[in-house]
């Protein structure tokens, strides 16, 4: 996790670097605010990576004597196809287009987005999948 805290670091460092130069040199407040979130939150994850990493036991990968071998076996779960982030996301577009055309609208992808959700959550829990 060093590694990762790092890159954001350096990350950070070129941006906070490049901001009031970015300034000097083009007085544009869009640009500049931009820079300074991007800094902001590349700060962010450099303290919380450098917190992390400070405290937790080295990955195989973070030692410096670490073995290929020390990293084998499971690496987790990863689950199979869906078709209930595609129905959630089309729920949201109703719930979008609700607030242009009628709020009914919106509360029909209120309610089937809650259908939708519940399938994605609920997932595992019944069918081919179920555990």
């Amino acid at each position: 996790m060093k590694v990762e805290a790092w890159v954001f670091g350096v990350t950070a460092a070129f941006v906070w670097l490049f901001s009031p130069l970015y300034w000097f040199l083009s007085g544009d407040w869009t640009g500049t605010t931009a820079l300074v979130m991007t800094a902001l939150l590349a700060s962010m994850g450099f303290g919380y990576l450098y917190f992390h990493a400070s405290r937790m036991t080295p990955r195989p990968e973070d030692k410096l004597d670490g073995e290929i071998a020390e990293g084998a076996g499971e690496l987790g779960f990863f689950p199979p196809f869906s078709w209930w982030p595609l129905w959630c996301a089309a729920c949201l577009g109703v719930m979008v287009l609700g607030t242009v055309f009628g709020w009914w609208l919106f509360g029909v992808g209120f309610i089937l987005g809650g259908v939708a959700t519940a399938g994605l959550v609920f997932e595992y829990y019944r069918g081919e999948f179920a555990h």
